[in-house]
């Protein structure tokens, strides 16, 4: 008789062989847009989707869809580097409504992960901390913080 394996063992070895951990790392890049390109590129393009290893990007003008095309290597290159692996094969390009982040989708100051209660952010960290790949443990983590993030802006803008 075997020996039982532990839960997060288990669901690593599927999160792998389904090729799922993969998918979650790269959706990291919708969450860190401007961190990657910096924030005149951000104001004017917005990461929208991922699908068999193309990223999908909406951009706000012709013109910058233009420039972008242009920049289309440094920017797969960029995004691959803070991936720490080459996910992502292609960009495509566009035109599209560049929606407000939680960050910026009010003058007033918006919640953000440093408005998070402790307790949160203790679950958070709660809830990450068996998983033994760093890149997964990262992944997930800005999943969870940025679903915080958006349901204490949902709660924000109701008050």
């Amino acid at each position: 008789m075997k020996k039982p394996q532990l839960i997060r063992s288990v669901l690593e070895n599927t999160l792998k062989n389904l090729e799922m951990d993969i998918p979650l790392k790269t959706y990291a890049v919708l969450g860190a847009w401007k961190e990657i390109v910096g924030a005149t590129v951000a104001a004017h393009s917005q990461p929208r989707a991922i699908r068999n290893h193309i990223l999908f990007i909406h951009v706000a003008h012709s013109t910058w869809m233009q420039q972008l095309q242009f920049l289309k290597p440094t920017l797969l290159e960029k995004v691959n580097h803070f991936l720490g692996e080459p996910l992502i094969q292609d960009i495509r390009f566009k035109l599209g409504a560049i929606l407000p982040s939680v960050a910026s989708a009010s003058k007033k100051d918006s919640p953000r992960q440093e408005d998070l209660s402790e307790e949160t952010l203790n679950k958070i960290e709660l809830m990450i901390r068996n998983i033994e790949d760093t890149e997964l443990r990262k992944s997930l983590k800005n999943v969870l913080t940025k679903g915080a993030e958006l349901e204490q802006y949902g709660r924000w803008r109701q008050s």
